[in-house]
């Protein structure tokens, strides 16, 4: 015996008291829990959508902000209940949970790395979801191709998770680079950058961001060189890395202000590279035959490596060549440990988790309100794009003594 297919109107009731019952439904689980094709629930959700008994999702539906409460929670000026300030950024990250904490947030997070720099980025956007987002996160690389493989595994309708936001980690210089930008700025859903910067458009706009200030941290290295006494400095950054421009840029300044000699200024391959041993070497030598006495190398891999070749030369450090890092990811556990810079990691993956928050906060307002202002459903275009820059430590260690 078979059972009888359910009538529309019963097979639609029974799809708004399951997405009731969990907050949100994607439309793989309604397929399954109805018994029924995903065109099916599909055409059920337009249908539902259109009559704002629902709110559209990536890959599902939801109950609207207005039944749920969250557009209220963001309180005017960020002060007040419902909102609750990010430690590390003070930025005011709106309340996003319900009381029974079923209505949560699906974030989507793609970073170039998993094992290095990033690991600490990641744990400040875990930490600053406070249980009220559902982080998905995804290896790419710094090639163009792999962040768009990623970010459409993520946004899909079929077979992809359906998150509600992104954040992202892009490459940033090339033409395949600035078409990536204008790809994820049409996406239908916000998108927040790490530790870059896009601007997109004819009138260049820019991709809402919270990036470290580099240029500020290599010239706070600079500025530590030259008190303990350096004069002819030098330079040693990845041509691979994204951040080796700015490195360069804030050095480059605030050597020229303090009137110091930069007599090496140089791009390596990566520590993995097959050529690292021979252009590590080239670098010793030109430091020997151009008298420097102190480097800022980025990054701490880098760094290290062109310690110990120089110990294995006789070269003492920090008498004979002084050497200060960027990216304080293991610079601590050199001989001697090394002098570092140390971006805000962790700050910038909260920072950028409270950014999209406020951002999904400003939609759900929108799509409240939007038969009254014409606010715009999905980014909540009255809110401004917010691009915010945080500023890097230094932390001194015995890398870099004072000469004698």
């Amino acid at each position: 015996m078979t059972e009888e297919a359910p009538l529309p109107s019963e097979r639609r009731a029974r799809l708004i008291a399951r997405v009731r019952e969990t907050g949100s439904a994607r439309v793989s689980d309604l397929s399954r829990v109805l018994g029924v094709t995903p065109v099916t629930v599909r055409r059920d959700l337009a249908l539902l959508v259109g009559e704002g008994v629902l709110e559209k999702v990536h890959g599902g539906a939801r109950i609207p902000a207005r039944d749920t409460g969250l557009g209220a929670r963001v309180p005017a000026r960020g002060t007040g209940l419902g909102a609750h300030t990010g430690a590390s950024t003070g930025i005011v990250q709106p309340d996003t949970a319900p009381s029974g904490g079923t209505d949560q947030l699906t974030i989507g997070m793609v970073v170039p790395s998993i094992d290095y720099y990033w690991p600490e980025v990641i744990r400040g956007a875990r930490d600053a979801a406070h249980g009220a987002a559902r982080l998905i996160l995804r290896g790419a690389s710094y090639e163009v191709d792999q962040v768009r493989r990623q970010v459409a595994a993520l946004v899909g309708d079929d077979g992809g998770p359906g998150v509600d936001g992104l954040l992202v980690a892009p490459p940033v210089d090339g033409p395949e680079a600035a078409d990536l930008g204008e790809w994820l700025a049409g996406l239908n859903l916000p998108v927040v950058l790490m530790e870059r910067r896009l601007a997109t458009g004819p009138y260049r706009e820019p991709l809402e961001s919270v990036a470290t200030d580099h240029a500020l941290g290599s010239g706070m290295a600079t500025r530590h060189i030259a008190e303990r006494g350096h004069r002819r400095v030098g330079l040693v950054t990845s041509r691979t890395s994204p951040t080796s421009a700015a490195v360069r840029r804030g050095f480059l300044a605030v050597a020229d202000e303090l009137g110091l000699d930069v007599v090496l200024d140089l791009e390596t391959v990566p520590l993995f590279d097959a050529d690292w041993a021979d252009e590590a070497a080239s670098v010793l030598d030109r430091c020997a035959g151009a008298g420097a006495t102190a480097l800022l190398v980025h990054s701490d891999r880098e760094a290290i490596s062109l310690v110990e070749q120089a110990q294995e030369r006789g070269m003492r450090v920090p008498a004979d060549l002084a050497v200060v890092a960027y990216d304080d990811e293991v610079a601590g556990l050199a001989d001697p440990p090394l002098t570092a810079v140390r971006p805000p990691k962790a700050a910038i993956g909260a920072g950028a988790l409270e950014l999209l928050t406020r951002r999904l906060a400003a939609r759900a307002d929108a799509a409240a309100a939007r038969d009254s202002d014409g606010g715009d459903a999905v980014t909540g275009a009255d809110r401004p794009v917010h691009r915010i820059e945080l500023s890097p430590r230094l932390i001194v260690r015995a890398s870099s003594a004072s000469r004698v």
